[in-house]
């Protein structure tokens, strides 16, 4: 006979599984800038609807350099991020370019919204399936947070303009259909993810982007603007670089012999 005070062998409990804090914080408030954003549209406060989206550009910028950083990487901070950009990228802009002026369009305006909440969904799809393959210098197509810059520019622009007329409308139109096509493109467009931030540099480094701050504050809606629509044409351009050289212009960095990296080059 057992010893009924015998006990079968417990399974060592599992560590649970936490959250870290401070890079999520920061993919938080980067979801509150869209979602401000959104309210602020709805309320016909266009200029800080923008301001809201440019907020949410920078927060967005800073949760994977500060997970990095301080070593607090994980799974769920990189599918938050995504749904994030999502909100502040992809619906946000869509939805406030839709209020501002492409309802008056009828149909042509929801489908331009549609088209660009559509691709800004499915870059983002294509940027976590091919983050193992894709060169970290560049980006497969045009980032989401630099499209919705230059949808919430434009915007932000002809607010304090106060300039409105057809003309402005299918402009708007066309933006919202550049923007989002262009991030479903194979066009490599510069990462800045190989500048080191713990690195020293030179004292006109400093000078420099001092200098940039003091540019963009002159006037932050057209200079924004500008640098951006400049982003923007850069892929086109460096992709029409390679292509006369005979350089490979995709940005996929291993080879296509794997059935399942087919489709993913030029």
């Amino acid at each position: 006979m057992t010893d009924s005070t015998d006990k079968p062998d417990e399974l060592p409990a599992r560590p649970r599984k936490g959250i870290y804090v401070l890079p999520n914080l920061f993919t938080l408030a980067a979801l509150f800038g869209g979602f401000y954003a959104i309210v602020m549209a709805m309320n016909s406060h266009f200029d800080l609807a923008a301001m809201g989206v440019f907020c949410a550009m920078v927060l967005d910028s800073l949760d994977g350099r500060v997970a990095r950083m301080t070593n607090t990487q994980s799974a769920f901070g990189e599918q938050m991020d995504s749904l994030a950009d999502m909100v502040s990228f992809g619906a946000a802009p869509a939805l406030i370019a839709y209020e501002w002026s492409l309802k008056g369009l009828g149909r042509w305006g929801w489908v331009a919204a549609f088209v660009y909440c559509a691709c800004a969904a499915l870059r983002l799809a294509r940027f976590n399936v091919n983050t193992s393959v894709v060169d970290k210098r560049y980006f497969q197509g045009l980032p989401s947070p630099a499209a919705a810059a230059l949808v919430m520019g434009y915007i932000w622009i002809m607010t304090e303009l106060q300039w409105m007329d057809s003309t402005i409308t299918w402009i708007m139109f066309a933006v919202c259909l550049f923007s989002g096509l262009t991030m479903v493109t194979n066009l490599p467009y510069y990462s800045f993810k190989d500048i080191q931030m713990k690195k020293s540099v030179p004292f006109a480094a400093i000078v420099l982007l001092a200098l940039i701050i003091a540019v963009i504050n002159i006037h932050p809606p057209l200079v924004l603007f500008a640098l951006f629509v400049f982003y923007g044409l850069s892929g086109y351009a460096v992709y029409a670089s390679r292509k006369a050289k005979g350089v490979q212009t995709s940005v996929i960095s291993t080879s296509t012999d794997e059935p399942d990296e087919k489709g993913l080059h030029n």
